[in-house]
């Protein structure tokens, strides 16, 4: 009797995964509990079990192929009278029933821990009619943002309430609050120009990025001189840029798409009057000191008169905020897509670090990277600011 089994459900939400390595062969007899293949979901690299013991007749898709839930995998030739053993799941739909999730080991993938675990098995409580069906971390999220899940759609397979299904009912509860009204409020207080466009922008940002910072300093204390600080940060941009490509970069979360910039086209953020203002650097790392300096001085001074032109705001890949010539150490600077990173340098520090034989002082420039988290790595954002150190910290 043949019987084909398709992908399970992964327990996450997911629609699809990717194999990571087959553990049988065609023509090979399994085991019921044998482990089929591993699948990669987000940083889970998981073991699909067999659900049948039986030959092997034919394997659906090779390492590294991507397969949709409920999609098939395996077909297998089992032996006469095994039908009724394992109707339950029959056609990939599930497991046998006595069958549960099993969590193990910790391995590493991509350098990179991730969890070790077996699946494909029927868990009682989604079959509990009474309850809306969701992944543990689905419900979590509704918790998060006040959601009921029993008042969201349920467009996931096989009726679960998927990640999307929650987003999109809070923003549906959004859509329907009003905010509480400020008395004395006119037209002529509502924001216009680069105000509102800077509401609108860091908003975006808020909803949108999966924010996270690191923090730390370049000592420059054996600078010969002062020199030109804002010239040193754009070149030290270009040097953590050669050295970790994946933070100069377009982001497209509805595909999901990266695109690696080839140039380093710098967005500075800019302090006026009307608000935060982003002229573009193009191509700075092909600039001599000289040029940037003289390029970034027009932009500024065309920036404040208010003559930059809308062509010269677009199309950059990576930020500098330079807020410590004004005051603070430290922030938590925010990315505006579609790019994935922005650096952030505070004010000089004179700071007690260890010598060699005794505590010294050491001027000091605090740094402040954020990066979009779902597109790029911690250890690529951690490269990206050691190389950015490294140069900053060279005598000129």
């Amino acid at each position: 009797m043949s019987v084909t089994f398709n992908l399970p459900d992964l327990g996450e939400g997911l629609q699809e995964a990717e194999i990571v390595s087959w553990h049988v062969k065609e023509g090979q007899r399994v085991e019921v509990d044998q482990p089929l293949l591993s699948v990669e979901t987000a940083k889970a690299v998981v073991d699909v079990p067999s659900p049948y013991s039986g030959n092997i007749v034919r394997l659906y898709a090779k390492q590294g192929d991507t397969v949709e839930t409920g999609k098939p995998l395996v077909d297998f030739d089992l032996p006469q009278g095994a039908a009724a053993n394992t109707s339950t799941a029959g056609h990939g739909a599930q497991a046998p029933s006595n069958q549960g999730m099993v969590v193990g080991h910790m391995a590493t993938r991509n350098e990179e821990f991730v969890d070790q675990a077996v699946v494909g098995r029927g868990r009682r409580a989604f079959r509990d009619r009474g309850r809306v069906r969701a992944a543990p971390a689905v419900r979590m999220l509704a918790k998060r943002l006040g959601v009921e899940l029993s008042a969201c759609p349920a467009t996931g397979r096989h009726g679960l309430v998927s990640v999307d299904d929650v987003l999109g009912r809070a923003n549906l509860n959004k859509s329907q609050q009003r905010a509480p009204a400020v008395a004395g409020l006119t037209d002529a207080d509502k924001l216009r120009g680069p105000r509102k466009a800077m509401a609108q922008s860091m908003s975006l940002s808020r909803d949108e990025i999966a924010m996270c910072t690191i923090f730390d300093d370049a000592d420059i204390d054996v600078w010969k001189s002062r020199g030109d600080i804002t010239i040193r940060l754009i070149r030290a941009i270009a040097a953590g840029v050669k050295a970790e490509p994946a933070l100069n970069a377009l982001f497209d979360p509805s595909v999901p798409a990266r695109k690696l910039m080839e140039q380093v086209h710098l967005a500075m953020a800019v302090d006026t009057t009307e608000g935060l203002i982003v002229p573009v650097l193009r191509d700075v790392a092909s600039q001599s000191p000289t040029q940037l300096r003289a390029n970034l001085d027009d932009i500024k001074q065309r920036t404040r008169s208010r003559t930059i032109t809308p062509e010269e705001m677009r199309d950059y890949t990576i930020t500098l905020s330079n807020f410590g010539t004004v005051a603070g150490r430290y922030a938590t600077p925010l990315v505006v897509p579609p790019t994935v990173a922005i650096l952030g340098a505070g004010k000089l520090q004179r700071d007690v670090v260890a010598g060699v034989n005794s505590p010294e002082i050491h001027v000091r420039l605090p740094l402040s990277l954020t990066f979009d988290h779902r597109c790029v790595t911690g250890g690529e954002a951690l490269r990206f600011l050691a190389a950015v150190i490294k140069d900053l910290e060279l005598p000129s």
